[in-house]
């Protein structure tokens, strides 16, 4: 985002952005100039499991009865997920489940959070493919969970026939259907990327404009101050919006296999 301003203050980039600024260049010496195998995001993806993989394997290296601040602040985040999340929206069976949740809360905090990280500040979840794809483990998995668990003609009806009189439930079975398993992963994935996605607009729209006031050398110069100002008070609020959605996703993951677990509807 600051390097796209840079630019435009210099008169060197066009205005508005392309969709081709979020490209970095194909690292192939053969390839086209349309051949981008390998993107900015993908590379925060990869960059993201990395420091997730490394942080908890040193954490964990040597284990002592009284944590060192590195395990101190793993078992932390293991530890309110596991209380906060999973035991309490499961109870204790939740337990079980607490090493995805973990996982997928840290996951989404890392990548939500390059939003706000100077020279990242995009997040993966701003591009649907990657919440979508969240979403669709987490749809296996409770779908999985809940099948295991009752077999798989007891889970579709507990999940698809309410406690109704009879002559509603041809209303009501097409409408649990379309509640359980549509709108669920759906949801997951469009309220991730649509709050990620929107703070990055908002970011990029007061940056570049306060550049394009600058650059513009009108009366609209001394505004370009306060659009810098807006964005410094959005960060802020984005980091807000960084950690909530984090949450968000793992708490309704977490009360999908719930529900998915509980032997009535």
């Amino acid at each position: 985002m600051f390097g796209q301003a840079n630019v435009l203050a210099q008169g060197q980039a066009e205005f508005p952005p392309s969709v081709e600024d979020f490209y970095l260049p194909s690292i192939l010496p053969w390839g086209a100039h349309d051949n981008y195998w390998v993107t900015k995001i993908t590379l925060m993806v990869w960059l993201a499991v990395g420091v997730l993989i490394l942080f908890f394997l040193l954490s964990y290296r040597n284990p002592k009865l009284v944590p060192t601040k590195k395990q101190w602040f793993a078992e932390s985040i293991y530890g309110f997920v596991r209380n906060n999340i999973a035991v309490d929206m499961i109870g204790h069976a939740g337990v079980r489940f607490a090493p995805y949740f973990t996982t997928l809360f840290c996951f989404i905090l890392l990548t939500n959070a390059f939003a706000i990280i100077p020279f990242f500040q995009i997040s993966p979840n701003s591009h649907i493919a990657f919440p979508a794809f969240l979403a669709v483990i987490s749809y296996v998995m409770f779908n999985w969970i809940g099948i295991r668990h009752h077999g798989f003609v007891k889970y579709f009806k507990n999940s698809l026939i309410p406690p109704a009189p009879w002559y509603i439930l041809p209303l009501l079975i097409p409408i649990e259907f379309f509640s359980t398993f549509l709108v669920r992963p759906f949801s997951l994935a469009v309220r991730l990327f649509a709050n990620m996605f929107a703070g990055h607009m908002l970011l990029l729209v007061f940056t570049l404009g306060g550049f394009a006031m600058i650059s513009a050398n009108t009366w609209l110069a001394p505004v370009s101050v306060l659009s810098w100002v807006m964005t410094i008070a959005l960060t802020f609020l984005e980091f807000l919006v960084i950690c909530l959605q984090a949450y968000v996703f793992t708490v309704l993951t977490a009360s999908y296999v719930q529900g998915a677990l509980a032997e009535e509807h």
